[in-house]
């Protein structure tokens, strides 16, 4: 992995974008690599460019966040996508991390907050704003749906692990609470999200929530 974080902004307000720009010109190991008025723009320089992390906003022209998420994840499985935006309502903040994103910060976030969620989201770590949180814990509150059972059953430090990125640590936090090699942690990660065929951290995380096996 690049020591410099390649990032793509993707929102339709030039005082937003310049902004983002202005700030991560100021910070080291950070580079911005190229911007989008809109989901099709994005979705095409995602692909032209295969940024570490993309910017996006929920709400923009031609292609809305939803539908950029999903097609970008669709076309670049390994997209690692931040929401950043004003809206806050439920069915937004659902679908996009249901359709593959890390994290969803809103605007009024501080700038450290976001420089933070952004390396969070680099290294595959859910970065979600307090709000968003309480939405989902209340979301989470209420009866699970039926749902198939996953032919692979977690082996029981799989469900150990699950339970420690529902806690939101990161993989080095993992590694050392469990005395083994942050790669070992990153295996474990990954053989869960496909053994739950789950997108990221952030879906893992609220699996497990959902399902019990960890609380917040």
């Amino acid at each position: 992995m690049s020591e410099t974080i390649r990032i793509l902004i993707a929102d339709d307000h030039a005082i937003v974008r310049e902004g983002l720009r202005a700030l991560i010109a100021t910070e080291p190991g950070l580079e911005l690599v190229a911007e989008a008025i809109d989901g099709l723009e994005a979705v095409y320089k995602v692909n032209a460019l295969k940024p570490d992390v993309i910017l996006l906003d929920m709400m923009m022209p031609r292609l809305d966040g939803i539908g950029a998420i999903t097609e970008i994840k669709k076309q670049f499985p390994e997209a690692k996508i931040l929401v950043l935006t004003s809206f806050v309502d439920d069915e937004k903040v659902f679908a996009a991390l249901k359709a593959g994103a890390l994290g969803y910060l809103l605007k009024d976030s501080s700038p450290q907050d976001l420089l933070n969620a952004v390396r969070n989201t680099n290294n595959g770590e859910s970065s979600l704003h307090p709000s968003i949180a309480r939405k989902l814990i209340r979301e989470l509150k209420q009866p699970p749906a039926d749902k198939p059972k996953t032919e692979s059953p977690l082996t029981e430090r799989e469900v150990e692990i699950l339970q420690f990125v529902a806690q939101g640590m990161t993989n080095d936090e993992i590694a050392e609470k469990l005395v083994v090699s942050e790669r070992t942690v990153r295996t474990h990660v990954s053989n869960i999200l496909a053994k739950l065929q789950l997108a990221n951290r952030t879906q893992a995380a609220l699996y497990a929530l959902k399902e019990g096996l960890a609380s917040l």
